[in-house]
């Protein structure tokens, strides 16, 4: 029997994990969708608040209950070992469940801010399960929109509202354990494409194409793969006359904010455009891996390149 999959999504409140996530089970007909904070209502009927006030409390406020609170060096460092406290006491249920999932075949998806990296050992499970652990991302005026308007929408929020410092802290906390433990951050921006980045790593359809652009078109190649498309820019091999081995760049753009960002440094650094240049006159062409999330929207970008004549065909 093939391995099930085990879809872990993560965030702090208010990016948009439960959104993607019910919309993800959709899209790959995935019926076990189990929200963490449900889990933890059960752990809390079964230990105290007297052994566990962490986990009686808000993931956001967890830190309130933590001793000896002068031994973080600062006010982050306090916020963000309190939301491991708490989330702790949840995460042994999570790896229950997945183990059940596992031993009955069945695909399952797990949200939650519960979901930290390097706290939830998703190892123990690669050899039977095909893992797939996401961390969601936001800017901050973005985060406070949504964290604002989930708050109303779910009419108890009011406090929330007093705490966004604190789940931005959150925030930033998993962004930085998902790259330590080589979990994928995706940035949340429209359903749609936050959806596309997600099943570009889960389906992987990725192929290698030889391009010709010059400089001056590489915001043209990023606008059709990554903005129209939703695609990713994985890596970019250059091979070099009188050198035995390419010069690999690996890229790994993939949303729209991240390819603004990358074409913003090549536009307003004459250096770097010129470094570019020389870089491309010395290769006839540029093997670049490009990635979509599905073969039809990769075939799709592909043939958008050919047609302005980008891609070199031998």
């Amino acid at each position: 029997m093939r391995k099930p999959y085990v879809i872990l999504i993560g965030s702090a409140s208010g990016i948009g994990k439960s959104t993607i996530a019910a919309e993800l089970a959709k899209q790959l007909h995935i019926k076990h969708l189990i929200e963490s904070d449900f889990i933890r209502a059960v752990v809390r009927g079964i230990i105290g608040k007297e052994y566990a006030p962490a986990l009686h409390s808000s993931s956001y406020d967890a830190y309130k209950h933590l001793r000896n609170k002068s031994r973080y060096e600062d006010y982050n460092e306090l916020v963000s070992s309190g939301f491991d406290e708490h989330a702790s006491y949840v995460i042994p249920a999570l790896e229950k469940i997945i183990q059940r999932a596992i031993t009955d075949y069945d695909d399952i998806i797990i949200e939650g801010v519960h979901l930290v990296p390097g706290l939830i050992d998703t190892d123990q499970f690669r050899e039977y399960a095909n893992i797939y652990f996401f961390i969601l991302s936001s800017d901050e005026e973005s985060h406070k929109e949504r964290f604002v308007k989930r708050a109303i929408q779910i009419q108890r929020g009011g406090k929330q509202l007093d705490f966004f410092k604190e789940n931005r802290i959150i925030h930033n906390h998993l962004l930085r354990q998902a790259e330590k433990n080589d979990v994928d951050v995706i940035k949340a921006e429209s359903i749609d494409k936050t959806l596309d980045s997600i099943l570009a790593i889960i389906n992987k359809s990725c192929t290698t194409v030889k391009l010709i652009n010059t400089v001056d078109e590489v915001a043209d190649v990023i606008n059709i793969i990554i903005t129209q498309n939703n695609g990713s820019l994985e890596k970019v091999s250059y091979n070099i006359p009188g050198f035995k081995e390419p010069l690999i760049r690996n890229i790994n753009v993939s949303d729209v904010a991240s390819a603004e960002k990358f074409l913003k440094k090549i536009n307003e650094d004459e250096d770097k455009k010129e470094y570019l240049r020389k870089l491309y006159d010395l290769s006839d062409y540029r093997n670049t891996t490009i990635c979509a999330s599905n073969q039809e929207r990769l075939d799709k970008i592909i043939d958008e390149l050919n047609e302005k004549g980008y891609v070199l065909n031998e």
